[in-house]
């Protein structure tokens, strides 16, 4: 009796540890900054917190997801932008092969209409579309003196179809804005980086998380419209769109993306993903110190642990952040 019960504990253990049992895990390091961040702090944390065997693998949406999907790894894509692959992603999940662990970013991926801070606090109307409207003759284009500016979103980008669409929705030609192709990103982010500089008025589309957003304070005008997700699926995102109407742009779900197979071995790995997360916001000012401090994702990380620990301990026990701050000292 006594043999039997020894064995049955020793079975129990044993079952135990090999549900927690980290081992080798991959670790897809998507070629975009934030992402690059994200994999690098799963890459530390299960590492030095849960004893895994942690790599860094090249990834990047497609083949990442084709990847998880067809070869079992990466076992985990810490930053998928899942609207870009939702078909084959929700596939998987259902079938068994992948698990969705949580949101990379709380608040999703943010797109707008924008203007500087600075112009909202001299006149407050301007946190809206009609405030912005109102004051046109203050965005003066370069180009054309007699018309105000409205810097679209760079042709070829997908975001080029959505930002013209919402352009004629809001009636923004008739108003005297003309549509101004930046020709680049480069190009976009420098027009705001100048109109700051000069604390000039200025228009247009961005994304966050950025470190653009990260390093000048910009607020999202409001178009009074609310999130209409249909119109947007079916009419502001297609380039065959007739006749737009108005609507703010919904989030985009980013979500941490694992295996099965590491969710089931990991649990307690898979636990910490699940918890982990950051707003745009705090996205947006680590993006802007990498870009200040020409970081890559591995010295980002350190900054990231060593002074976000409010932050990031929240997310793991007290015995797995001891670990992880024990090991920060020792870099």
């Amino acid at each position: 009796m006594k043999r039997s019960f020894a064995v049955a504990s020793l079975v129990l253990v044993s079952s135990f540890a090999q549900a927690n049992d980290c081992g080798k895990v991959t670790i897809a390091d998507m070629n975009w900054s934030s992402a690059s961040l994200i994999a690098n702090i799963d890459r530390f944390i299960l590492e030095e917190g849960f004893g895994c065997r942690a790599e860094l693998v090249p990834g990047d949406t497609m083949p990442t997801s084709t990847s998880m999907i067809e070869k079992n790894e990466p076992d985990i894509a810490p930053e998928m932008w899942s609207n870009a692959v939702k078909e084959i992603l929700d596939k998987a999940v259902a079938d068994k092969r992948l698990r969705y662990a949580g949101h990379s970013l709380s608040d999703g991926g943010e797109e707008g209409f924008w203007v500087p801070q600075y112009m909202v606090e001299k006149y407050p109307e301007m946190a809206k579309i009609d405030g912005v409207v109102k004051h046109a003759k203050l965005f003066e284009n370069p180009e054309d003196p007699s018309t105000s500016a409205f810097f679209g979103c760079p042709a070829g980008w997908n975001c080029q179809i959505s930002s013209g669409n919402l352009f004629n929705a809001l009636k923004l030609g008739d108003a005297g804005f003309e549509l101004i192709d930046p020709g680049s990103g480069a190009g976009l982010a420098g027009s705001i980086a100048k109109a700051y500089e000069r604390q000039e008025p200025w228009f247009g589309y961005y994304w966050a998380p950025t470190a653009v957003l990260g390093k000048y304070k910009m607020v999202k005008v409001d178009f009074g419209s609310g999130i209409d997700e249909e119109e947007y699926v079916n009419c502001t995102t297609q380039e065959t769109c007739q006749n737009p109407k108005t609507t703010m742009y919904p989030p985009s779900v980013v979500q941490t993306v694992v295996t099965e197979t590491f969710a089931a071995k990991s649990p307690a790995a898979y636990s910490y993903l699940a918890k982990r997360a950051f707003t745009n916001e705090q996205m947006n000012t680590l993006l802007a110190w990498m870009e200040e401090n020409q970081a890559d994702g591995d010295i980002a990380m350190e900054h990231f642990l060593t002074n976000y620990r409010d932050t990031w301990e929240k997310w793991v026990s007290q015995d797995v952040a001891n670990k992880v701050n024990s090991a920060l000292e020792n870099l």
